[in-house]
């Protein structure tokens, strides 16, 4: 892939760092802990493996597709996933070099303190809290749509409230039920996606109980590409594949998360670049796989996609199989989907809980939300954060469809901003390191595409940011709705940093003033060469270690 690992040589770089920067203290730059009350380590390794396998899938790819193909196409769905995908793999080793230097608790938050601004890294965290609070409400109201396709007589208040009681009451009891009970959700969500693929290919190739061998037919009719809004030419083609773009964001935020748990990993220096490096296997087999497959078995006009209506509110793998005249079937798919939806909530839930804990353990909320039980539960940022779940009850009268795509909306400009966030940060931490003389080939990870990586994914995240609403400015096309959920996100970020900026009045921090030596000498600490395996045993524990280290973004 053309990275250079440099694990081997990166206490050259980092002894360097600490002989220029020798009028640093290390040990007072440390935060002292919180004296009345701390998180407790309740997660064992089992948890966090399968959490980070399963935690890549959400409805984003079993639900929100379903829209995507309606406006892209099979190509143009395929399309959109792959190009978000290069920005999402541009981000990854952008953050990848930094947090396997300074894999330091807080992420790429802290690591804007260092090498951006306060300001900058106020907004950060706020703006991950926010969109990490709003997916919440959204996959409420995926598990509503996934509900409907039993029962549209209830009230989809019942099902919501029915999921919101699941999710509270698993992060009420602690980390500890919450790693045992998303262990067992990942795994469902590990098992569906492959089982899916593989019956996928099954059915294409005409093994269903119809035995009718679909090859690429939807591809020649209706065709490969949508014309969006009954454009004609390759004009309607384009914007439905730009269509497909803000949805596919969707599916990928989220991969980011490595770089908050950097501070609590095992090893981060050799294992960081390992699961980094490795990131485009995911992305290969989950999602392009997974939307290769959607766009064989299901045409773009089938009208069970279109999530938005109350008779609809189906997976496309649902709708595949029920097609190939499989019984019995898209009922078990469509709760293990549920069960999906399920698990992303409770995972929302406990981030954002977490997310905001932090931010007033630095100072950047208030004190209150810093309060935490004997157990170790953060009890306050648990119960505010809760509360915003109660937006999935517009669904009541907007329907649960309509609503999940505001969300979507929201969450996706939400996380390109964070994206966005972290290339700027990458961008200032190269020209800081270069100015300070240090050579980039010492560091633990580097890639031979920066900075030009960082640079494509800056604009590209604003880029489609500043274009998802595109859709409302066609002629009789205005949606006030779709025009609020696209931008408000984005207009936020810049005025929470005008604002932020005023507030802490501090300045840019100078390249050759960034700090590159606090906590490194704890980081050389727990960095160490792990023995080679010694028989088969070993040989097979390693290589399922880097099979877990793949699916950790």
């Amino acid at each position: 892939m053309g990275v250079e690992d440099k694990g081997s040589d990166s206490h050259i770089v980092s002894e360097a760092v600490v002989e220029k920067h020798m009028d640093y203290d290390t040990e007072s730059q440390i935060a002292p802990p919180h004296e009345e009350g701390t998180l407790k380590r309740q997660l064992k390794n089992r948890h966090i493996a399968m959490i980070s396998i399963g935690g890549v899938i959400g409805t984003g790819l079993f639900l929100g597709t379903a829209t995507s193909l309606q406006s892209g196409g099979p190509i143009g769905l395929l399309l959109g996933y792959a190009a978000i995908g290069t920005v999402c793999y541009s981000v990854m080793i952008s953050l990848g070099e930094m947090v396997a230097y300074l894999p330091l608790p807080g992420g790429h938050i802290k690591l804007a303190e260092r090498f951006v601004d306060p300001a900058f890294s106020f907004v950060m965290g706020w703006n991950y809290w926010y969109n990490w609070t709003i997916i919440l409400p959204a996959e409420l109201s995926a598990a509503a749509v996934l509900i409907n396709y039993w029962n549209q007589s209830v009230n989809n208040a019942v099902w919501i409230t029915m999921c919101l009681v699941v999710v509270i009451t698993i992060n009420m009891f602690g980390a500890g039920v919450y790693g045992e009970c998303e262990f067992i959700f990942a795994s469902i969500k590990v098992i569906t996606i492959t089982g899916l693929i593989i019956l996928g290919i099954v059915l294409d190739l005409g093994g269903g109980p119809n035995h009718d061998r679909i090859g690429f037919r939807y591809w020649k009719d209706p065709g490969p590409f949508v014309q969006y809004n009954k454009i004609p030419g390759a004009k309607g083609q384009f914007l439905g594949w730009f269509a497909v773009l803000t949805q596919a964001a969707f599916s990928f935020i989220g991969t980011e998360i490595v770089a908050i748990a950097a501070g609590e990993a095992k090893n981060p220096r050799r294992n960081l670049p390992k699961a980094i490096k490795r990131v485009y296997i995911r992305i290969l087999l989950f999602y392009i796989g997974g939307v290769i497959i959607i766009g064989l078995l299901v045409p773009s006009t089938d009208p069970s996609l279109g999530i938005t209506t109350s008779d609809a509110g189906k997976s496309p793998f649902v709708i595949a199989i029920k097609h190939a005249g499989i019984s019995g079937l898209p009922s078990v798919i469509n709760a293990a989907l549920l069960t999906s939806a399920w698990s992303a909530a409770s995972s929302d839930l406990y981030t954002s809980s977490r997310a905001l804990y932090g931010l007033a353990m630095v100072g950047n909320a208030p004190k209150i939300f810093t309060k935490v039980t004997k157990k170790g539960l953060p009890i306050v940022s648990l119960i505010t954060c809760a509360a915003f779940s109660a937006l999935a009850y517009m669904g009541i009268s907007s329907g649960s469809g309509r609503v999940f795509g505001w969300f979507v909306n929201m969450t996706s400009i939400a996380g390109l901003m964070t994206w966005f966030g972290i290339c700027v940060t990458y961008v200032r931490f190269y020209k800081g390191f270069k100015v300070q003389g240090y050579d980039r080939k010492t560091l633990p990870y580097a890639h031979f595409l920066q900075p030009y990586a960082a640079w494509y994914a800056l604009f590209a995240c604003l880029f489609v940011c500043f274009f998802s609403g595109w859709s409302v400015f066609l002629k009789g096309n205005w949606k006030t709705d779709q025009f609020v959920t696209n931008y408000i996100p984005l207009a936020l970020f810049p005025i929470l940093y005008i604002g932020a900026k005023l507030w802490f009045r501090t300045p840019m921090v100078k390249p050759e003033d960034m700090d590159f030596v606090t906590g490194l000498k704890e980081i050389e600490a727990d960095t160490y060469d792990e023995p080679p395996p010694r028989n088969w045993v070993e040989r097979f524990w390693q290589w399922l270690k880097l099979i877990l280290l793949v699916f950790q973004m």
